[in-house]
């Protein structure tokens, strides 16, 4: 970061943002977040340095390289990465998504997936009599770790004998790490001046002022989510000011559907987070507004709407980017601009709940472009 002019305002501060349009509608949807993101820093005083990068299917099926070897390395020296979508009709599933998101989270150790659930005025939901009120808490899931790491193998293929194993795999240190961001998350969301609603009195008046839930399954999977119940609890006796719970997966999706607003933070492994965040999703109105941050807390973060390229809908401009719009938030978020963040997520709620039809694409009232000026005009 360094002090810079933009719009002949004197900003105090420059923050370096390597921008990846991807594939699809990837394209379409970054360039409505980075308008939104340019007028919150034109009102708040910051501004942005931006490189893109033409990482995604375009590029592979050209060359055949998925990712250079300097990606990362290159990619760390940024202050944030914007991500529009991956995923190319001509391209084999799991080569992009795998070559480009997972080994960017890991090779960047983005050992968090944030994946905020927040139901924003206007925006139908399919569950009965729910309201924004009730569906606003956020998951926190393990991002680098677990079955996804690959660890395994298969043997005898082709064969009857055919044997595929696949390990969930975690230690100590992965373990702890993400349950503790999990626990300041939690602080971070609330203050002992607006304690959380979902809070019973008696919890209130021992000084809680959040709840953190831990979703695993110990009954079966009694190795690993018994690590994970251990340092839950273990960890908990640090964080006086957070109620504790344990949900069994299963469970967590039925109470997701029935009561969502029993959760505050939901912390859990990589599997499980990757499952239940896209049943959230939906309930919070589809993949149109659902937005995710793959963090670290001590080097690069990556932003993304997680709906996913959208190809059928490239170049018709009908595509929603409010989940961009909503994902450059949680990157503003990260770079320590709360109040920045605050005004765009308070000007989509203004736009969902005054001015949109829909959030399904070709159904908004208003193309892809236009949401962007929308929200941008709201900021102003």
């Amino acid at each position: 970061m360094n002090t810079s002019e933009d719009n002949g305002l004197t900003m105090s501060k420059t923050y370096k943002v390597a921008i990846l349009p991807g594939d699809g509608t990837g394209p379409e949807v970054v360039v409505e977040g980075m308008k939104v993101i340019r007028a919150a820093a034109g009102k708040f005083g910051f501004s942005l340095e931006t490189e893109d990068y033409d990482f995604g299917g375009d590029r592979y099926l050209a060359t055949g390289e998925v990712l250079p070897d300097n990606a990362a390395d290159e990619l760390s020296a940024f202050d944030a990465i914007y991500l529009g979508a991956i995923g190319h009709p001509d391209v084999k599933p799991g080569i992009l998504e795998k070559g480009i998101l997972l080994r960017l989270r890991f090779e960047l150790d983005q050992y968090i997936n944030l994946r905020p659930v927040k139901l924003f005025p206007g925006v139908e939901t399919p569950l009965a009599n729910k309201t924004p009120e009730d569906i606003d808490y956020v998951v926190v899931r393990e991002n680098t770790g677990g079955i996804y790491t690959g660890t395994g193998g298969i043997s005898m293929k082709g064969t009857e004998s055919e044997v595929a194993v696949q390990s969930m795999v975690y230690n100590r240190f992965q373990v702890e790490r993400c349950l503790r961001y999990a626990f300041e998350c939690c602080r971070r969301r609330h203050s002992a001046e607006k304690p959380w609603s979902g809070l019973s009195e008696s919890d209130k008046q021992e000084g809680k002022i959040g709840q953190l839930t831990l979703c695993g399954k110990t009954n079966v999977l009694t190795y690993v989510y018994d690590l994970w119940e251990r340092a839950f609890y273990e960890i908990a006796a640090d964080y006086p000011d957070i109620k504790t719970d344990y949900c069994h997966v299963d469970a967590t999706c039925m109470w997701m559907v029935k009561n969502p607003e029993w959760y505050d933070v939901i912390v859990t492994g990589n599997m499980f987070g990757d499952i239940i965040t896209d049943l959230g999703a939906i309930t919070q109105g589809g993949m149109g507004i659902a937005a995710g941050g793959n963090i670290n807390p001590d080097g690069v973060s990556m932003f993304e709407p997680i709906g996913g390229s959208a190809p059928k809908y490239t170049g018709m401009g009908v595509i929603n980017p409010m989940a961009a719009i909503c994902s450059g938030a949680m990157l503003l978020r990260e770079l320590g601009e709360a109040e920045a963040a605050d005004a765009i997520e308070a000007a989509v709620a203004v736009v969902t709940g005054t001015k949109m039809q829909s959030m399904a694409a070709g159904r908004m009232g208003y193309s892809t472009s236009e949401v962007g000026d929308l929200v941008a005009g709201e900021l102003a």
